[in-house]
């Protein structure tokens, strides 16, 4: 099991340099858990592109079209106090964002506060050595 951060995410959906990377991860171990605002974080990446002009309305649609399937067949930890309570400790022990305190929350419900041996794919640097730092093994 894994748990992917939407930084690792979007290069699934959208063309990124580690899109090879990242669809080598999901062949490897195709139990995706993510945080229940990932759909939010992935349409932000969307409408980013969009906005930069990078990615036409029409590839919007079709990569909107690949979340969705995507994040259907992805386990979702959902919001909570316990989610709440570890992202506010997070916080306070590492320089994180609150979405990203709450992407690590999420994983550290997930493997019950054990993290040795789980994964935790991100393409953030501040959030994979927080990651590091809890004890999951970065990707």
């Amino acid at each position: 099991m894994n748990f992917w951060d939407s930084s690792a995410i979007a290069p699934l959906i959208l063309e990124e340099k580690d899109t090879k990377k990242r669809e080598s991860s999901l062949r490897q171990d195709s139990l995706v858990v993510v945080w229940y605002g990932t759909p939010a974080e992935i349409e932000s990446a969307i409408c980013r592109r969009v906005r930069e002009g990078t990615l036409s309305p029409t590839q919007a649609g079709v990569a909107r079209e690949r979340a969705s399937e995507f994040l259907a067949s992805c386990a979702e930890v959902e919001p909570g106090p316990a989610v709440r309570e570890r992202a506010m400790r997070l916080l306070r022990l590492h320089p994180l964002r609150a979405a990203d305190a709450f992407q690590l929350a999420a994983a550290l419900i997930v493997c019950a506060d054990r993290p040795s041996g789980v994964g935790f794919l991100t393409s953030d640097h501040r959030l994979g050595l927080a990651a590091e730092l809890e004890g999951f093994q970065v990707q």
